[in-house]
C-alpha cells in the first residue's frame, strides 16, 4: 500500500504522507493511491475531460485498474469551502481524500457515506493532530494554562 503525493498546486500542503496513507490504508488496504494537489484551472479541465462539467470541483476521484486509484484535490477551491463545512483547510483536505477514497471504493452519496466520513476524519485528525501540543502547559490541577515562552 503506498500514496504518493504530488503537488502542483504551489500551495503549501496541510498533512502529512503518513496521515494520508493512514487513512487510504484503513479504507483501501493493498491499493496504490495517487494524491495530486492541482490549481483550479487544471482541475476544471479534468473535469471537462472526465466528467463532461465545466466547474473546478474541490475534488475529483477514479480508480485506475484494480487495485489503483487516483484522487485529485484542488486547494483553492477547498480553501473557498472549508469555512461551510466548519473545517479547517488542513481538516478540509483530509475530508476530500476520504470521500474520494470511498468513491474508488464504490461508495455512492448518501447517509451511510455521511457517517463513515465524520467517523474516519474524527478518528484521524484527533489521532494525528500535534499541531497545537506546546501551546498549553497543564498546571499542577490539570488545567490548561498558556505556556510563557
Amino acid at each position: 500500500m503506498s500514496v504518493s503525493i504530488r503537488n502542483l498546486a504551489r500551495r503549501r500542503q496541510t498533512a502529512s504522507r503518513i496521515v494520508f496513507s493512514k487513512i487510504a490504508n484503513f479504507v483501501l488496504p493493498d491499493w496504490n493511491i495517487s494524491l495530486v494537489f492541482v490549481t483550479p484551472t487544471k482541475a476544471r479541465l479534468l473535469n471537462k475531460q472526465l466528467r463532461g462539467k465545466k466547474y473546478a470541483p474541490n475534488v475529483l476521484s477514479y480508480a485506475l485498474g484494480e487495485k489503483s486509484g487516483e484522487i485529485f484535490i484542488c486547494p483553492a477551491e477547498a480553501a473557498k469551502q472549508s469555512s461551510d463545512f466548519h473545517l479547517t483547510p488542513y481538516t478540509f483536505h483530509l475530508y476530500l481524500f476520504i470521500h474520494g477514497l470511498l468513491h474508488i471504493k464504490g461508495w455512492a452519496h448518501g447517509a451511510k457515506m455521511d457517517r463513515c466520513e465524520r467517523k474516519l476524519l474524527a478518528e484521524y485528525v484527533t489521532a494525528n493532530s500535534n499541531r497545537n501540543r506546546h501551546r498549553y502547559v497543564p498546571d499542577k490541577n490539570g488545567r490548561g494554562r498558556r505556556n510563557r515562552r
